[in-house]
């Protein structure tokens, strides 16, 4: 085999110090197809070096510790290997799993075990892969160097985040606060001497200004209200999260902010999220919160809307008989075509309406001949008895595009 010929600018040594990191992170890439199995092994392993402990645990929590441990062994192949993270550095995932153990009351002694026994686990299937793909020992011992390095800032991190959440949790009464947020979503807030309670409990003045942020999760993924949380707790924004009827309801206390900063620190939060002014103070967060959960359900992807922004998606929403009649009637001609015809029309309706008519515009869009786009404009007016230049006819069909979404939802 010809040695490797380093680039220009690159000495030999700084040249085989790469092809070691290289060969370092394939080695741990052979144990990517086995992360899961690896992470069970662990899970077991966890369970019975303790098992009085997690036999009187709830199974929620088991079934959630072995999930938790088989993402934890996932990210740490991934950032061994040298492959991108998608879903948010290592780092991260430790800080949050050191929160959710103190929250659980998982005593810090198992949590620790945890780390380090998951550790021993990864580094012992390195070494038994280690004859199969005959490392050198320098890659063995650099591989060793990088894990057990990571170990200590795990640990670091871990209990940090898990001190920090105790004490959180020590100061405040999580219980109180979780009542009196579900008495207020659920409409106790009529209550004077409830009412009284609940701003006590959450340190709020009678002239605090609140908005409500509702997270609806994705597919099969729950939303969390952890995400939400931090991001407003760094743009300087204190939070309650509460989870009712499968969503995660915070109340946010907006001091001298606007709820254009909530959406725009949410901005990256993952879910459909909904934001509504609470009007009038804590007596009124029940409405708040029916306004911003349908926000969150008429979202077609994630990411944060204010009520104000998708007040028209909300008259559609709230009105199904309408809706009904918006789709049957105003697109009925179009929706009777055959495919592929019918969503062409459809494509192309929305992309006039984008443009506001505009043919040569919508054209450019939909990367057709204008030409092409005023025949279909002609079809489209044909079909649903609308003429595109006409301002209400326009809002008519936008509404109607708006219920055609919500139905196919």
């Amino acid at each position: 085999m010809q040695p490797l010929t380093p680039p220009v600018g690159t000495s030999r040594d700084e040249a085989a110090g790469a092809d070691l990191v290289a060969a370092m992170e394939r080695a741990w890439a052979t144990l990517l197809p086995r992360a899961n199995a690896l992470a069970d092994d662990i899970t077991w392993a966890m369970v019975e070096a303790d098992r009085e402990w997690y036999d009187a645990a709830p199974a929620e929590l088991r079934a959630e510790i072995r999930a938790s441990t088989r993402e934890h062994v996932r990210r740490g192949l991934w950032t061994m290997a040298g492959v991108p993270l998608q879903e948010g550095r290592a780092i991260d995932l430790w800080r949050e799993t050191g929160r959710r153990r103190a929250r659980q009351g998982v005593p810090m002694e198992l949590v620790l075990k945890s780390c380090s026994h998951g550790t021993r686990v990864l580094w012992e299937a390195m070494l038994w892969g280690r004859g199969t793909q005959e490392l050198p020992d320098e890659v063995v011992i650099r591989a060793g160097q990088r894990m057990w390095g990571a170990l200590e800032v795990q640990i670091a991190t871990v209990v940090d985040a898990y001190r920090r959440e105790q004490a959180r949790l020590q100061r405040h009464d999580l219980q109180r606060e979780i009542n009196v947020l579900d008495g207020l979503l659920v409409g106790r807030g009529g209550d004077p001497g409830f009412l009284a309670e609940a701003n006590e409990v959450l340190g709020l003045g009678r002239l605090d200004r609140v908005t409500c942020v509702v997270v609806l999760g994705t597919g099969d993924v729950p939303p969390s209200p952890r995400s939400p949380e931090e991001r407003l707790e760094r743009s300087g924004m204190r939070s309650w999260w509460h989870a009712h009827e499968g969503a995660s309801v915070g109340l946010v206390r907006l001091g001298n902010r606007e709820i254009d900063d909530v959406v725009s620190a949410l901005a990256d939060a993952p879910g459909r999220i909904g934001v509504a002014p609470v009007r009038d103070g804590l007596g009124e967060l029940a409405s708040a919160y029916r306004l911003a959960r349908q926000v969150a359900t008429i979202r077609r992807t994630p990411g944060p809307s204010a009520v104000i922004d998708a007040l028209p998606e909300l008259l559609v929403a709230s009105a199904p008989q309408v809706a009904y009649l918006l789709v049957s009637e105003v697109l009925g001609g179009l929706l009777a075509e055959p495919d592929p015809h019918r969503g062409i029309l459809v494509d192309t309706l929305r992309a006039l309406l984008a443009h506001n008519g505009s043919a040569t515009h919508a054209a450019r869009e939909l990367y057709c001949h204008r030409n092409t786009v005023i025949y279909r404009m002609r079809q489209i007016e044909a079909g649903t008895a609308r003429r595109i230049s006409d301002a209400r006819d326009r809002l008519v069909l936008t509404l109607a595009l708006m219920a055609l979404d919500q139905q196919q939802r």
